[in-house]
């Protein structure tokens, strides 16, 4: 299948012309459709942007949106019909390809960053360094480029669109009491366990992990807060700041962890400036490494507080 010939606008997908709305009012599966139109409709129109690469952050935000739809049909899924899971997994699998790009986003906008303050001497070693990520990312890109040229991404859309529908084989789940504000309980509980289980010093990838438990948290409470009372609305979104406020500092934690694993693949293969380049970044991140694993466990504090005065 051609690029031309995959659908690209909400009308190609059978979706309305205006994005579903819900009231609070509204059944629980009526907010979780109109949370996976509303999220597809932003896929779609970072897309051309994520195609073209001009800006690191439409492919960022294209990521997001899919993040947030596979976070919704996790929790809440079932009121949409049974074609949730498989939709959930395929999104997965473009999941995988928007964040090999990203993650090259993210590592080359910072190493440029990081270098800007470096001594002049050192700078053509330091844009030969960014020139072998540039190369990398070029790779993945292609990879990222077939993938939404291809008729499983064509058939992933059509499918997320059709949960976005009133159909009539949702009708008695849909009508079963679901209440959005206490389905966070679930997502606070699994993050909760995880903090507790951590060692005083925990692995990396554990602290990643948490990290993505405190997403999937916040995601929730999103799709919540569009239900809630005002007085509930309130209190969500203080959850939904700490919890942003906690992916900041773990996910600067992440960055660092994984520049400054990049640097010493580096190190095994560069010259002289190059690698000496390579070290000094490396000794940044991992301070900046340190600097995270100092303050994410008050970021928690403040997620818990908010996720309990849920339920005071």
């Amino acid at each position: 299948m051609t690029t031309e010939s995959l659908p690209r606008t909400p009308a190609e997908l059978g979706l309305p012309e205006l994005p579903v709305e819900a009231r609070p009012a509204d059944p629980a599966a009526h907010h979780v459709r109109a949370k996976l139109d509303r999220e597809i409709r932003a896929l779609l129109a970072y897309e051309p942007g994520t195609r073209s690469g001009a800006d690191p952050e439409d492919l960022h935000q294209m990521r997001v949106a899919l993040r947030r739809m596979r976070s919704v049909l996790k929790l809440s899924g079932a009121l949409v019909g049974d074609g949730a899971e498989p939709v959930r997994a395929e999104l997965g699998w473009l999941g995988q390809s928007l964040g090999e790009v990203r993650d090259y986003d993210v590592l080359i906008g910072h190493l440029r960053e990081v270098m800007a303050d470096f001594e002049v001497r050192d700078q053509a070693a330091g844009r030969r360094l960014v020139s072998r990520f540039v190369t990398e990312r070029a790779t993945a890109k292609r990879r990222l480029t077939r993938a939404l040229s291809s008729a499983r991404y064509s058939t992933l859309l059509r499918e997320v669109s059709l949960l976005t529908r009133d159909r009539e084989a949702a009708a008695e789940v849909a009508e079963r009491s679901h209440d959005l504000v206490a389905g966070l309980t679930k997502p606070h509980r699994k993050l909760a366990k995880a903090v507790r289980a951590l060692p005083a010093d925990p692995p990396d990838d554990d602290l990643h992990a948490l990290r993505i438990h405190g997403k999937k948290l916040r995601y929730a409470a999103e799709l919540a807060q569009t239900s809630a009372k005002k007085k509930r609305a309130k209190r969500i979104k203080r959850l939904i700041k700490a919890t942003r406020d906690f992916q900041t500092v773990l996910g600067d934690h992440q960055d660092a962890v994984i520049a400054a694993e990049r640097m010493r693949t580096v190190l095994e293969t560069a010259d002289g400036e190059v690698g000496f380049v390579a070290g000094r970044i490396a000794e940044r991140e991992l301070g900046r490494r340190a600097e995270a694993r100092a303050a994410w466990r008050a970021s928690w504090a403040a997620v818990d507080d908010a996720a309990k005065a849920l339920h005071a």
